[in-house]
């Protein structure tokens, strides 16, 4: 089963995406440079703090907490360093650690240096840089898991959409050297299973037929933020939660053709979804 993940700082949001099966709750504290890279677009962006990391922490009992750090820096004003950062995110309980937006082999290597086997490391592979670099990252030593970051990255590749990564092969080409080295990886997000540009259920079989192990339970699938009601909110994670791992049974028991004809539709939706933007 895919390792599921969903984004907050909430702890009563924590429990109920716990209770309904979510893996890890994902705190995001980067902030550095990114709404230079996302202004005016409809992105998440959080710029959650150590003490939501602890809060999150403190309120889940089994599910992992994934912290997203900011890219490598030294001096950044009114803030911590990389290594402080790092540091002070792993004392107050952070069991994931994810580097976004590197560049280049010495971030990547300066990043596990800097965790010291005290958390899993998790890198985001999400500039052109680090894709046309990954053959070399995956042989650093002390990577435990690479998540393929679609939105930052069609961005930086002038793409209209981000599944039109999946579309021209990319996602596949990246996939199949992440696992030549028995490296956990994943990709992107994914919706309700009717819901989204894409419908999750055709992403979830793309998650499948490439052998990712992990997604991270997108903002369309639950808009907390957005939502009063906590009733509501655990309602629509029991369910929706409950419908993902019910497909993913279903994936689980299927041929070679299953999966390639869902490659087939998705790639023929996305090329109209492109088309219409």
């Amino acid at each position: 089963m895919l390792k599921l993940m969903y984004i907050t700082k909430h702890p009563e949001i924590a429990q109920i995406a716990e209770e309904a099966g979510v893996d890890w709750i994902f705190v995001d504290m980067e902030f550095i440079g990114k709404d230079c890279r996302q202004g005016g677009l409809d992105t998440v962006q959080n710029h959650h703090t150590v003490e939501d990391v602890a809060t999150v922490k403190a309120a889940v009992c089994s599910a992992k907490v994934l912290v997203r750090v900011n890219p490598i820096h030294e001096i950044f004003p009114n803030y911590l360093s990389s290594k402080e950062e790092i540091d002070t995110v792993i004392k107050v309980g952070a069991d994931i650690i994810m580097l976004p937006y590197f560049k280049t082999i010495e971030e990547v290597e300066v990043f596990i240096k800097y965790v010291d086997n005290r958390a899993k490391t998790c890198l985001l592979v999400e500039t052109p840089e680090a894709a046309y670099l990954l053959e070399k990252i995956v042989e650093v030593p002390g990577i435990d898991m690479i998540h393929i970051g679609l939105n930052d990255m069609h961005l930086a590749m002038k793409m209209k959409f981000m599944f039109q990564l999946l579309y021209d092969g990319s996602v596949d080409k990246w996939a199949r050297v992440i696992k030549s080295k028995g490296i956990m990886f994943g990709f992107g997000g994914v919706a309700s299973l009717d819901g989204g540009a894409i419908p999750g259920r055709m992403i979830l079989k793309e998650h499948y037929r490439l052998g990712s192990q992990m997604v991270i339970v997108s903002r369309s699938f639950c808009n907390a933020d957005k939502i009063g009601d906590l009733g509501e909110i655990q309602t629509i994670f029991r369910k929706g939660i409950q419908d993902i791992r019910m497909l993913e049974t279903e994936c689980q028991s299927q041929s070679d053709d299953y999966f390639e004809n869902n490659r087939i539709v998705t790639n023929k939706i996305i090329e109209e979804f492109v088309k219409a933007i």
